[in-house]
């Protein structure tokens, strides 16, 4: 039972200072962290659109909400809003939070259904305070006071500079004691009897060795893979994009409190406002359409004028095959890519840093607690994999080439036994510590028109009359909500605004 007493993270940017951040918060000084980190080596920001677990990674750090939202240029966000994905012309909101409101045993949804089976059925993003609100621009934080309203179940997350973020983690972090070393890794030395990270080699020559080694170092994985040959799954084979390209403009009047995704030829393009400019970017397949074409249609759809070169990133779908190797994690790009169709990219850092402090070993690296954060970390890959599956494979767009391969596509067992559920009368349910809630799938297998052949039966306990009146007052409840809330602009303006800033280098995806 010796304990650790060094850690040393290779790379910086979000995954390395959330990292150093978390465990200079929780450790308190009792393990020495070294962060190595390059200025000559960019970083790829992996998401400056974020889903609500992130308020609780930085409530967990203590991080005052209006101050973080100033330092990083945020705003907030509601859902997503997908454009053209179940047929072009048609858009739904992926909100955050609550659907309406159970009535018996039974989720709202279902009694959504009945009325669409009369052809009764109003806008199912009414029932939703966050979708309802996202539609038009307004926002507020939940009144936690309010529990019985919609009031105090609005869910938000943010969008904001993922450059700034980790600059300002890591002026928190080294406050609280990690040490920030300047330079360049060129070498990974392995203990020749167990394969173990015994040290790393400077690229001015100095030599460090740690206890434990945390890969940071994003998609190259200098340690995780270049010097321990871990291997890498691949999924392109379900989600076929490959590319992407990003770009910043300026901020444009449409200031929304969601993301937008817009599905287009051969993949989709993101649009993320914050309170200095508008992050965009377009994710695509090489195999349906080439790197200059897809910057062009980046181009001729930003809503304000281009702020800088095109950022060009190729990636491969996937996941290391172990996260945790004898004494490394990899956390970030290092260890497995998501496309950030549904902003997961920096939760799966929050996730990994959190799971490795409460799987933390000792000096003997048990593997009984290697073997959970693998299993854990596995799982939570592969549900999120197949949920961004779901928006390609439900859609009824035969009109390009990439679509038609999507929609025709196989799909994981996990995904099809969903989908067949869900398809037949409407149910979903939530496995395990899954990150996506059922309201989540709902809203998502609603909006791409899969529609279920019939609903639960027990809905026939109410009156079509009767559910009729409980929809329309949810929705008249839900209206009345959002017309008492300020705009999004406002709210910003009013809570937390950021002083003017020249342009951060870091572009997100």
């Amino acid at each position: 039972m010796q304990p650790l007493k060094k850690i040393l993270i290779a790379g910086g940017g979000s995954a390395g200072w959330m990292t150093a951040a978390l465990c200079a918060r929780l450790f308190q000084g009792l393990y020495e962290i070294v962060l190595i980190e390059s200025e000559e080596i960019g970083t790829v920001g992996v998401g400056e659109a974020t889903i609500p677990a992130i308020k609780k990674f930085n409530e967990l750090l203590g991080l005052d909400e209006d101050a973080f939202l100033r330092g990083t240029q945020g705003s907030f966000k509601l859902g997503i809003q997908f454009k053209d994905w179940g047929r072009k012309g048609e858009s739904y909101i992926h909100g955050f939070g609550v659907i309406g409101q159970d009535l018996g045993w039974l989720r709202c949804h279902q009694y959504w259904l009945r009325m669409r089976e009369l052809g009764r059925e109003g806008d199912f993003s009414n029932l939703s305070i966050n979708t309802a609100a996202a539609l038009q621009d307004r926002f507020m934080r939940a009144r936690p006071d309010m529990g019985d309203s919609p009031m105090g179940h609005i869910a938000h997350a943010f969008h904001f500079d993922a450059g700034l973020y980790a600059r300002y983690l890591s002026g928190f972090a080294q406050a609280r004691g990690v040490q920030r070393r300047e330079g360049r890794i060129v070498d990974v030395t392995l203990r020749p009897e167990d394969g173990f990270v015994q040290s790393v080699t400077m690229n001015d020559g100095e030599v460090i060795a740690a206890d434990f080694f945390v890969d940071c170092s994003g998609f190259r994985g200098l340690i995780i893979e270049q010097a321990m040959k871990t291997g890498y799954e691949a999924w392109k084979h379900w989600l076929p994009c490959d590319r992407a390209i990003a770009v910043p403009c300026d901020r444009s009047e449409d200031f929304t409190p969601y993301t937008r995704s817009t599905a287009r030829s051969a993949g989709w393009q993101w649009r993320i406002p914050l309170q200095h400019r508008t992050g965009n970017g377009h994710v695509y397949s090489s195999q349906h359409i080439d790197d200059d074409e897809a910057e062009r249609v980046l181009l001729d759809n930003l809503d304000g004028a281009q702020r800088a070169d095109p950022l060009r990133i190729r990636f491969v779908t996937g996941k290391r095959r172990k996260i945790w190797n004898k004494n490394c994690v990899a956390i970030g790009l290092a260890s497995g890519f998501l496309e950030p169709l549904e902003s997961t990219s920096l939760h799966l850092i929050q996730s990994a840093a959190i799971r490795m402090v409460r799987l933390l070993p000792d000096a003997g690296f048990d593997q009984a607690g290697i073997d959970e954060f693998n299993r854990q970390s596995d799982f939570e890959y592969e549900r999120i994999r197949d949920f961004i599956i779901l928006h390609y494979k439900a859609t009824q767009r035969d009109d390009t080439p990439f679509w038609r391969y999507c929609r025709d596509m196989d799909i994981p067992a996990t995904l099809r036994r969903k989908m067949d559920l869900f398809s037949a009368n409407g149910r979903v349910f939530r496995e395990d510590d899954e990150l996506f809630t059922e309201e989540s799938w709902i809203q998502v297998f609603l909006g791409q028109g899969v529609i279920p052949r019939g609903h639960d039966p027990l809905v026939g306990v109410q009156s079509d009359d009767e559910i009729a009146r409980y929809l329309a007052n949810i929705e008249t409840v839900i209206g009345k909500c959002v017309n008492l809330m300020p705009g999004h602009a406002e709210f910003v303006a009013r809570t937390c605004p950021a002083p003017p800033l020249v342009q951060s280098k870091a572009l997100a995806l």
